[in-house]
């Protein structure tokens, strides 16, 4: 990359706990545009993503928008951000009617250089069980 230029492109990952118990790595590919908030998901065109600026070094919050459901994710390379940060999150999204807060475990995968956290609130229309 240049000096001076921006990425265009945010990548994401996660293991996700499916209803069966197994946990399943996933990945996203978000795509930037710039002067906008919005982003772009790979492979997903129906649904929407906002990105949110964070008091929190190195953290990230999104709301995603798709068919039947809402989702506000924080993110942070730190594999323990500071509770500031997990209530901040907390905070901003506290007036919602929110089905379940969930934070994804906080270890390291293989191959990768950062950690990552996940926190996620769901608002979903579909019954979770």
């Amino acid at each position: 990359m240049a000096a001076g230029s921006a990425p265009t492109q945010l990548h994401l990952r996660a293991t996700i706990r499916m209803k069966d118990g197994l946990c399943v790595p996933r990945k996203w590919i978000y795509h930037l545009t710039e002067g906008s908030t919005d982003l772009r998901t790979e492979g997903r065109p129906d649904m929407k993503t906002e990105l949110f600026s964070s008091s929190c070094p190195g953290g990230i919050m999104l709301n995603e928008t798709g068919q039947g459901y809402q989702r506000f994710l924080f993110y942070n390379r730190s594999p323990h951000p500071p509770e500031k940060c997990v209530e901040e999150f907390k905070s901003l999204t506290s007036c919602l009617d929110s089905k379940a807060f969930l934070l994804t475990p906080r270890n390291q995968g293989k191959g990768l250089k950062s950690h990552k956290t996940g926190l996620g609130l769901t608002k979903s229309s579909d019954v979770i069980g």
